[in-house]
């Protein structure tokens, strides 16, 4: 479900990183588009506004991940009140960090598509947002052989990529010992 008013939306994200920025004293500029064209390398993420952001502070955004660039963004979907099957409209950048961690995804995907298919073993990749998640299970989607499924909880949430007719073992009982 799109956005009912894109322009309104933009401006709430724009007083919210103008007061941000100056109350945090960065050095950052920002650029808000709606309806960004995006080159193709990100045909997974469409987003009705796209929040660029660049300046001498750029390197405190990309920190650990990108931590605190994804952290200004869940802000800005919270201003919006944007429920989780709409947080794919509001996308923030940094130096291309973005176009750089899905063709990041997609090699992972890649590298464990050919581990899966050698070993006979399901694959689990390490904890990743809704948004990374979704980039694994779409980068593998074409593979017939293969299957995903996103296990876990909360910020242990991961992709695990099976051969497509795996069955798991059934799990043994756990073996309790009694100390007397």
């Amino acid at each position: 479900m799109p956005l009912a008013d894109k322009v309104a939306s933009a401006k709430k994200v724009e007083a919210f990183l103008r007061a941000t920025i100056l109350k945090g004293g960065f050095k950052l500029k920002y650029r808000i588009t709606v309806d960004p064209p995006l080159p193709e390398e990100r045909d997974w993420e469409r987003p009705d506004i796209l929040v660029e952001l660049s300046g001498p502070d750029s390197d405190l955004l990309l920190e650990r991940g990108g931590e605190l660039l994804r952290s200004l963004e869940h802000l800005a979907i919270e201003i919006l009140r944007l429920g989780r099957e709409e947080h794919d409209h509001v996308s923030f950048d940094c130096r291309g960090f973005r176009a750089m961690r899905i063709q990041e995804l997609r090699l992972a995907a890649d590298v464990a598509a050919d581990r899966v298919r050698k070993s006979g073993a399901p694959y689990e990749f390490g904890p990743m947002t809704s948004r990374e998640r979704r980039i694994i299970h779409l980068a593998l989607r074409d593979h017939a052989d293969l299957r995903t499924e996103s296990a876990g909880e909360a910020g242990g949430r991961h992709v695990v990529l099976y051969p497509k007719d795996y069955k798991a073992r059934p799990a043994s009982a756990p073996r309790f010992s009694r100390r007397r």
